[in-house]
Parts: C-alpha cells; sequence; structure tokens
C-alpha cells in the first residue's frame, strides 16, 4: 500500500475511493489529519495532507515524526511526497512537474529523528541519495505512459518558512547548487530513511524563486491557486497510474 503526503495544492485526492478514515495516535503526538484509506485503480492506498485538512499548520509547525510514525505503523511500502516549490533554476517555470534528485537542508530546530530519546542509541543514515531510485523511476515511468512532461532531477532547498525568501536568500540557493525552494521536505525525507520507508518527491513549481522571472518584482500570490490546480490535475493521473500499476503494468515491472 503506497501513501501520498500532500502539500499546498493537494490537500485532498479526488481520486481516492476512500474506505474509511483513522485517526492515529503517535508516541510523537498528533498527525497532520486522519489517515484516509481507500483504492485507487483497485489497489489500495493512503492519504495525508501534511498542512491538514483546512490547510492550517505552517511548515515549521508540521509534526513529521508523528506523520511518518503513522503511515510506518500502518506498514506502507513506500511514501510519494507532493509539494509546490518556487523554481530557481532557469528551464523552471511555474506548471512544471520536478522530480528532485538531492536535497540542501537549510531548516532548524524541527524535530528531525527518531533516535534521540533517553537511553536511545545514536543512529546514523546513510544519506547520499535521499530519494529511492525505484520509486522515482515509477514516477518518471508512469509519466512517459501518460505523455505528462516531468522534469527529471534537480537539488531541493528545503527552508524553514512560512516566509517566502528574499530575492539574495534565492541567489545564494543558485551558488550553493539548488534548483528548487520549497519548506516541508526536511525532515520529512531523513525521517522516512529512519524507517527504511521507501520515498520519493513530486514537486510542482508554483512560481519562480524572488528576483526570478515573474516574480522579478515581488511574488504574485494571486496566479498561484491557477497555476497549482492545472498541475496539480496532472500530478494526480501520475499517481494513479504509479499506484494503479504496483505490480508490473509498468516497464520493469518495479514494485514498492
Amino acid at each position: 500500500m503506497l501513501a501520498i503526503i500532500g502539500g499546498s495544492g493537494l490537500t485532498t485526492l479526488s481520486n481516492l475511493d476512500v474506505s474509511h478514515r483513522e485517526v492515529v495516535r503517535t508516541p510523537y503526538g498528533e498527525p497532520s489529519g486522519a489517515l484516509v484509506f481507500g483504492q485507487i485503480c483497485g489497489k489500495p492506498a493512503v492519504f495525508l495532507p501534511r498542512h491538514g485538512y483546512g490547510h492550517t499548520i505552517p511548515p515549521h509547525k508540521v509534526n513529521y515524526r508523528a506523520n511518518l510514525w503513522a503511515l510506518h505503523h500502518h506498514k506502507v511500502s513506500g511514501i510519494i511526497s507532493v509539494a509546490s516549490v518556487g523554481g530557481i533554476r532557469a528551464d523552471l517555470h511555474p506548471g512544471d512537474i520536478v522530480l528532485p534528485h538531492q536535497i540542501i537542508d537549510y531548516t532548524w530546530g524541527r524535530q528531525s529523528t527518531f533516535f534521540d530519546g533517553v537511553a536511545t542509541p545514536v543512529t546514523h543514515i546513510d544519506f547520499t541519495e535521499p530519494y529511492d531510485a525505484d520509486l522515482r523511476r515509477r514516477i518518471e515511468q508512469a509519466g512517459e505512459a501518460l505523455s505528462v512532461d516531468i522534469k527529471v532531477g534537480g537539488v531541493y532547498a528545503a527552508t524553514q518558512g512560512p516566509r517566502l525568501e528574499s530575492a539574495a536568500e534565492i541567489d545564494r540557493l543558485e551558488r550553493d547548487g539548488a534548483d528548487l525552494v520549497g519548506m516541508t521536505g526536511m525532515p520529512e525525507a531523513a525521517l522516512a530513511r529512519e524507517l527504511a520507508l521507501p520515498y520519493a518527491a513530486i514537486n510542482v513549481v508554483a512560481n519562480h524563486g524572488a528576483g526570478r522571472g515573474s516574480s522579478v518584482n515581488g511574488i504574485r500570490f494571486e496566479s498561484l491557486e491557477h497555476v497549482l490546480q492545472e498541475a496539480m490535475g496532472r500530478v494526480r493521473s501520475v499517481i494513479e497510474k504509479v499506484v494503479g500499476c504496483q505490480d508490473n503494468c509498468l516497464p520493469m515491472g518495479l514494485s514498492v
């Protein structure tokens, strides 16, 4: 059973045939909301809105540990994370869908590990490749099968939020090698790795980064909703293909 964590623009999964909802209690507090279980194309899936069902939880207040623990508790086989981002790289434009391959973490003060309790042994994870290669490949193949353009590869910069970045900060992120900027990629990806959960991200470019392109003089929030609504329709189609083909209907027969 695959899990989908939805971010800004994807607070519900309309193509999920819902069977039930479950409030999960965790050792780390409350998840962002009830887990929504159901089927997509006859295959089981579970959905969780990262910011809550009313989109009321800011990025730095998301209980990432509770979210990941709740999904792990239900033995999901992998997680697809969906999030809106700002585009830094010159070829990334509003509405583009990107499959990132690397992360730079600029967040601070977030509960970022399961291994920090009293008498808990220090545990280091290998984070050389933050995203699961097989799950990324399945997403890429789903896009190809549907003729949905997915830009494969990108370095995601995770910033603290909830404010957007200054133009100078975007310049700095570019110098550091970042192609995209968002606020929720960490510690989510690292926590998934600690739990040995295959994890991949689908990023939707909502706007150019501050000082770039259409955002050269500021971010125009009124234009974001339309961009996200249109792009998330394509993302839902890709997710439907990945979940519906969990066995062997995509090339190479990869399973997650």
